[in-house]
């Protein structure tokens, strides 16, 4: 992040650079408005910030790819404001990884909602095998290409198009088991089949669901969540209630951003991970 102002902020990926909405971002931009103006495409939204359009340069590439250590993923601009990467995750994936590496055993990962994979990514080059789940076809895609892209052997991963919480009450009457589960579940969202995801009721609901899939002794179990009402404290107290009986400890917080301009700060979302102690 270059910088941020206006309720927008300045991004630069593999020196493509983009400007999207920021509502925390209530400051005057520090930046000087000829760079601004210098982007490759700038996503804005409708009054009703429901809807909204990328304005797009004409040497704008719709697609291109960046690297995180071994990890490789490509971007692209679509309908949608988001890229196929949030930044914010870093240090997360590199936890996911660190906790993998630590056990030198096989370890089976679950991650649902999992997007376009970079969680995915690096438990799979940690040397997990896991099995991915998210409801939208275009993610599943473009979660194999960036598999691929990582020269990730392809029986690492099992790439699953489902509605998470169908997904999970079908592994549970298969008796499977997870050493660790991974969660990035949106606001609200669709299953393929048109099943309703609302993360107030709906995610209580999957915590327990997921409580009968992890192992008896656990890795970790990682919650992640956007745009939602609750203090990391309150997902942190249903994190702690669901897994109550196994010894671990419970690390929760806000994953921030800091613009490289004036240092200033913006939270992002919201992560609550539990690891065996």
């Amino acid at each position: 992040m270059l910088d941020s102002g206006g309720k927008k902020k300045l991004e630069d990926f593999n020196q493509v650079r983009i400007v999207r909405f920021e509502p925390e971002a209530v400051w005057k931009p520090s930046l000087p408005q000829s760079i601004w103006k210098n982007t490759h495409a700038r996503y804005t939204y409708q009054g009703d910030k429901k809807s909204g359009a990328w304005h797009i340069s004409d040497k704008t590439p719709r697609n291109w790819p960046i690297s995180i250590g071994e990890i490789r993923a490509e971007l692209n601009i679509s309908n949608s404001p988001h890229i196929g990467i949030f930044p914010e995750q870093v240090e997360n994936w590199r936890w996911i990884a660190e906790r993998i590496m630590d056990k030198r055993k096989p370890i089976r990962v679950l991650n649902l909602f999992a997007y376009t994979g970079l969680s995915t990514l690096f438990a799979a080059r940690a040397g997990a095998s896991v099995t991915h789940v998210d409801a939208s076809i275009k993610a599943i895609r473009m979660g194999k290409k960036n598999a691929e892209m990582s020269l990730i052997p392809n029986d690492r991963i099992r790439w699953i198009i489902d509605d998470a919480q169908k997904f999970v009450n079908r592994e549970i009457k298969r008796e499977k088991i997870y050493d660790a589960i991974i969660l990035d579940p949106p606001l609200f969202g669709k299953g393929p089949k048109g099943e309703i995801w609302k993360f107030d009721t709906s995610l209580p609901v999957l915590m327990e669901s997921c409580k009968k899939l992890i192992a008896p002794q656990p890795i970790f179990l990682l919650l992640t969540a956007y745009n939602i009402p609750d203090t990391p404290r309150q997902l942190a107290e249903i994190v702690s209630q669901k897994m109550a009986g196994l010894p671990g400890v419970i690390e929760y917080g806000y994953h921030k951003q800091k613009e490289i301009s004036a240092g200033r700060i913006i939270k992002q979302s919201i992560y609550v991970r539990w690891s065996k102690g």
